[in-house]
């Protein structure tokens, strides 16, 4: 017989505790799982950053962990702190966890810069139609409910309908004397429902990324977006990028299913909040298109994603997707079509094909370049003549992931510095800083790099400290093992310590700017394309447009160009599921790109391995 060992969760805030009883040894991140606790575990459960740690208020507990000591430093371990992850169940005890880093307005990305609708024909393949049809009445002359429902569409509509619209058929046909609206997409009944409906018809477009989802409703009929909604994705507690995820589930259904229902009670919340917002009813909601890379798409779908983290990363499909709501199942939007956009490969999913649709770089005269910077970051080069794309995973870095002091751009997280005689920090909500965010730790490096307090491989400045400003020598100090810099003291911080950049951290940004930046930099050896060659440089996604580019170009986060042939772009993956959601047209263009698009695998060429060297450095090497 299994021992088990009860482990019970407080909060600072008080409450009723919740509990669960584990096998012995269970770690307490599990234990909190199965109590219903959410603490995050941004590294994927390796040790590798501290966003579980947790507090162990009684009962005996297990000596630390090294990564216990490598995270939290001697002194925490001492006061009974662990990474709930690396701490094993012993014995009965009552934990504590760390409060989150400050989630509270939380910046996403949760909009495009809106649908072009002069532009656009409005194909969406939906149609509704109001009719007059006839109850069987001749037990001479047999007919049926369909038959005569069919009657009054046109021809060429396809006979073919669904269990679900069969189940509909009989009341909807009676209810109002035979009047009642056929819903069909692409030529085929999928709604059947009593009364002159027709003008209502929506749809919602998703971008389902690594670290948020958002979606919009619009109106089918006019492309207006009537409400917009937008959340860390909710598998955020399972690891903060993909490969954690694909670890967590790897050749095990049950742990799948457990991300699959996440992501999937999150859309049914997002329809019905915004079909809430809007004041329209979801059972008028008829198509939906998703995107997302290649993980969230197999997820969403419930395909195994074991074998995408495995060499050679394949794919369990690419092509594009189309099936009813209820399948998967999206419960809140029943009478829905839910169209999966066209992938890539493993890693460049269908987000990166509907930002090519948005940015139109799939007709551009001269080389434009793509960067979608983020968790799971893909690069695409090229025009009309040709398309390259890669993956480039810098990691949950610039979320905050593995960097000590590091959250997501909320309340309270440094997203600006600037260095002089001292240092200045501007914090989102101007509340006392309790952390820094990504477009802060780009800042905060380029920074550091012009004023002489981190060298060009991006070590701190050892030698010639005098030469430093006085108030600028005080903010090295010895933090844990190692040597950091202080950005806020801690009188000044909200969290009573200081708020420090470490050598490591560096080196997390080093390691997270030389993928972005490495992978643009291979697509330009294999086009043969220099800086001056490249006529835009677009910025996608929700942490592209927080970033200082002036910063980002310091540090070699992107290429030395004019800031005028730089440009945000907004979300381009939900635009681009809002374009396929309006337009069949563009929903087949996807298939095109896709078929035209070249897939260049960074960790097969022999040459990236120099690539990705020098891109890690923060200034590039003298020639």
């Amino acid at each position: 017989m299994t021992h088990t060992v009860t482990v019970s969760f407080v909060s600072a805030e008080g409450g009723k505790p919740r509990r669960a009883r584990v096998p012995h040894g269970a770690t307490v991140l599990q234990a909190a799982l199965d109590a219903g606790v959410e603490i995050a575990a941004t590294c994927g459960r390796r040790g590798r950053c501290r966003s579980c740690r947790v507090k162990a208020i009684s009962g005996t507990i297990a000596p630390p962990a090294v990564q216990d000591s490598v995270q939290l430093g001697h002194e925490a371990v001492h006061e009974r702190f662990r990474l709930a992850c690396q701490m094993p169940a012993i014995a009965d005890c009552t934990i504590m966890p760390a409060p989150p880093a400050g989630e509270a307005g939380h910046q996403i990305l949760a909009g495009a810069a809106g649908v072009d609708v002069a532009s656009l024909k409005l194909d969406s393949g939906i149609e509704k139609r109001a009719l007059r049809a006839t109850v069987p009445q001749d037990e001479h002359n047999q007919s049926s409910d369909l038959e005569e429902v069919l009657r009054g569409l046109p021809r060429g509509t396809d006979r073919t309908v669904s269990v679900d619209v069969l189940r509909q058929l009989p009341k909807a046909l009676r209810a109002e004397g035979g009047l009642l609206t056929a819903t069909t997409f692409l030529g085929r009944v999928i709604h059947l429902e009593a009364g002159d409906t027709a003008d209502h018809a929506y749809g919602m477009a998703f971008d389902v990324g690594t670290t948020s989802v958002v979606g919009a409703l619009m109106d089918l009929r006019t492309g207006e977006t009537l409400a917009s909604v937008s959340a860390v994705n909710a598998q955020a507690v399972f690891g903060g990028d993909l490969m954690s995820r694909i670890a967590y589930a790897q050749f095990n259904d049950a742990k799948l299913q457990t991300l699959r229902g996440r992501i999937l009670n999150q859309l049914n919340e997002f329809i019905e909040k915004s079909c809430s917002d809007a004041g329209v009813s979801a059972e008028h909601i008829y198509k939906i298109v998703v995107v997302g890379n290649t993980c969230m798409h197999h997820i969403c779908l419930g395909i195994d994603t074991s074998y995408v983290g495995l060499a050679p990363y394949a794919p369990a499909v690419r092509y594009a997707i189309v099936v009813p709501a209820g399948d998967l199942p999206l419960k809140r939007a029943p009478n829905a079509q839910v169209c999966f956009l066209p992938i890539v490969a493993g890693f460049v999913g269908a987000d990166t094909i509907a930002g090519v649709i948005a940015t139109r770089i799939y007709e551009s005269e001269g080389i434009r370049l793509l960067i979608d910077i983020g968790t799971n970051g893909e690069v695409v080069m090229g025009s009309r003549d040709k398309l390259l794309a890669c993956s480039a995973p810098a990691g949950p870095t610039f979320e905050g992931g593995q960097v000590k002091h590091g959250m997501r751009g909320a309340a309270g997280a440094i997203e600006r510095v600037t260095i002089g005689d001292d240092v200045a920090c501007q914090v989102i909500g101007d509340a006392p800083a309790v952390g820094i965010c990504g477009s802060g730790l780009i800042d905060a490096a380029a920074q550091m790099l012009e004023v002489g307090i981190l060298e060009d491989n991006g070590r701190l400045r050892r030698n010639g400290l005098e030469q430093l400003p006085e108030r600028i020598r005080r903010r090295f100090v010895t933090d844990g093992d190692g040597r950091a810099f202080a950005l806020v003291a801690a009188a000044d911080s909200g969290k009573n310590e200081d708020i420090v950049l470490t050598q490591n951290d560096i080196r997390q940004l080093q390691l997270a700017k030389a993928a972005i930046y490495g992978g643009v930099m291979m697509l330009q050896k294999i086009m043969d394309v220099p800086d001056a060659r490249i006529e835009e440089v677009l910025l996608s996604g929700g942490f592209g447009n927080y970033v200082n580019i002036d910063s980002a170009i310091r540090i070699r986060l992107l290429p030395k160009l004019p800031r005028e042939r730089i440009t945000y772009v907004g979300n381009a993956a939900l635009l681009g599921a809002q374009l396929a959601l309006l337009s069949e047209t563009e929903r087949r263009r996807a298939e095109d790109i896709v078929r035209r698009i070249e897939h260049v695998s960074l960790a097969t060429r022999v040459e990236f391995q120099d690539i990705f060297v020098d891109a890690c450095n923060l200034a590039a090497p003298a020639r």
